[in-house]
């Protein structure tokens, strides 16, 4: 597995479970870097910055650049800018996701009446005045958009609800679906993702901990993908699943106990 150009890590369940390294994470991670390889890590979760998200990985020992890490805030601004530029947004999301979208100029809806897009995402405060004010922004003609698909964020004392919460509330009082989501499974994100690195889908790993967004996503962009069985899917869920990754792994150490082992058995040869 380091025959990759480029390789995608989810974060939550992937490197980390809530303060602390996985087991072997940081030091494949040092592993890859030792081999000039092009890494990105990419998160769906929005209730963190990604200044926050280098900070942490620095704390863990794992030294990155900004552009080197991805997330929903960042291609919702994208999208929010090509396709609705001026747009009067409404935002169900906590505040620093509020925030980034403010310092890159999107506008933010006063009333129902003036909102043109309903931005859908993890809001730990979420309540009735939420759902109110997009439920009428919605009868009012406002497209609806989410930043991320996940029902539940993986944490070390058990998963946690996540933006899917969210967008049941909003689908099921609206009657309608929403079909355009930012984040992993999205295209939109395995393409940003792609572009940052600079590399082909063949030529990039992608590995995460859920089959349904890590998985799906890097399969359907044409990536090679790895799961990994220390987050939210594990072995029993790949029973019949319709997504199937490239490789199962324990942890993402195995990508280096793999190529530690071929480096030996390459110097045993010589």
């Amino acid at each position: 597995m380091d025959h990759f150009s480029g390789y995608i890590f989810d974060l939550d369940g992937t490197i980390y479970l809530g303060a602390e390294a996985i087991d072997g994470a940081v030091e494949t991670i040092h592993y890859l870097q030792g081999l000039d390889k092009k890494l990105l890590f990419l998160t769906n979760k929005t209730i963190d910055s990604r200044e926050n998200y280098l900070k942490k990985l620095a704390k863990l020992g794992i030294e990155v650049e900004l552009k080197h890490i991805l997330n929903p805030a960042l291609v919702t601004i994208h999208y929010l800018q090509k396709h609705h530029p001026g747009a009067q947004v409404y935002v169900i999301g906590e505040d620093i996701l509020k925030n980034e979208l403010l310092d890159n100029g999107i506008s933010f809806a006063s009333t129902p009446e003036e909102t043109d897009v309903v931005v859908v995402s993890w809001d730990r405060e979420f309540h009735y005045r939420h759902l109110d004010f997009a439920y009428q922004a919605i009868k009012h003609g406002a497209d609806v958009i989410a930043t991320h698909p996940d029902r539940t964020c993986p944490m070390p004392g058990g998963d946690i609800p996540d933006c899917g919460g969210m967008i049941g509330a909003i689908e099921g009082t609206a009657g309608i679906r929403i079909t355009t989501v930012m984040g992993k499974p999205s295209v939109l994100t395995a393409l940003t993702a792609l572009d940052i690195l600079g590399v082909k889908a063949e030529a990039c790993l992608m590995s995460g901990d859920r089959l349904d967004t890590d998985i799906r996503m890097g399969n359907e962009a044409g990536m090679s993908t790895a799961l990994v069985l220390t987050g939210v899917s594990g072995r029993d869920d790949l029973i019949g699943s319709s997504v199937t990754p490239t490789y199962v792994l324990n942890s993402v150490h195995d990508i280096y106990l793999a190529g530690h082992a071929l480096e030996q058995a390459d110097e045993a040869k010589s």
